[in-house]
């Protein structure tokens, strides 16, 4: 489903720079994983200089765009953002995702390729498969209440405290349903391959994403595609350690053109 405010074509709901550079070198735009929000890359602005733009994308559902409901497919949603994004890709841009922030990083390039002729400097991935694998892992987002709770116990995602609030994980559970469905019933087209370059993270104790199924994105680029893995579970984002941080900072200012 969408609302009346997914159709509007501005940036000022979608998109919040961080940087206050008037022409950055690179904006880096940042999607966050099921059930979560942008946020989660807020404090990342201080590992670059100004020069770099981390540009937070909101999705509709959670943050500041609660009262709204999410998007339940992929598709409609990479089609959402590629209506508004307009001038914003006028200066060199990365694309980066997590989780399901990923699937849409890479929908997202192929539809500005498609509509532009001309897609990212580059685009970085974490926690998710190459898409064009098949997904193994059971259909969870219509499960009863109870089952859903247990399915969300068991991927270790979702915070403690939300559980321990009834009216909290209320508001919470369909923001995750509306995710997973997304995520779940994403759909592989094959096309051209990407002609940026890909840049894989992974987490060694990651075990919805084993180190195979990211070697398996060099397939959606012409271009080369890095793979580099780090200590931590599916959400070794949240609490990046060192060597993520310096990783990532080298990669998005290496691909600064």
């Amino acid at each position: 489903m969408t609302t009346r405010s997914h159709a509007i074509d501005s940036g000022l709901l979608w998109f919040e720079h961080l940087s206050r550079a008037p022409v950055p070198s690179l904006r880096l735009f940042c999607f966050p994983y099921a059930g979560g929000s942008a946020e989660v890359f807020r404090r990342w602005q201080r590992w670059f200089p100004p020069q770099i733009d981390m540009c937070l994308v909101h999705l509709p559902g959670r943050g500041k765009r609660m009262g709204e409901q999410a998007f339940t497919r992929i598709i409609p949603l990479v089609n959402a953002i590629a209506a508004c994004i307009g001038s914003k890709t006028n200066v060199p841009y990365a694309l980066y995702g997590h989780s399901m922030g990923a699937l849409i990083g890479f929908e997202l390039a192929r539809e500005i390729l498609r509509r532009s002729g001309s897609g990212p400097q580059h685009l970085f991935v974490s926690g998710h498969r190459a898409p064009q694998l098949p997904r193994i892992e059971p259909v969870t987002f219509h499960l009863p209440h109870d089952e859903f709770i247990t399915e969300l116990k068991r991927l270790k995602g979702t915070p403690e405290e939300v559980f321990d609030h009834p009216e909290l994980m209320d508001i919470f559970i369909s923001l995750l349903r509306a995710d997973f469905e997304a995520v779940e019933t994403y759909e592989y087209n094959p096309g051209e391959q990407l002609p940026c370059p890909i840049t894989v993270y992974g987490g060694f104790q990651d075990e919805h994403v084993p180190v195979e199924s990211s070697r398996a994105w060099q397939e959606q680029t012409s271009s080369y595609c890095k793979i580099r893995m780090f200590k931590g579970d599916h959400f070794f984002i949240r609490s990046p350690e060192p060597e993520f941080t310096s990783a990532f900072q080298n990669d998005v200012l290496e691909s600064v053109p």
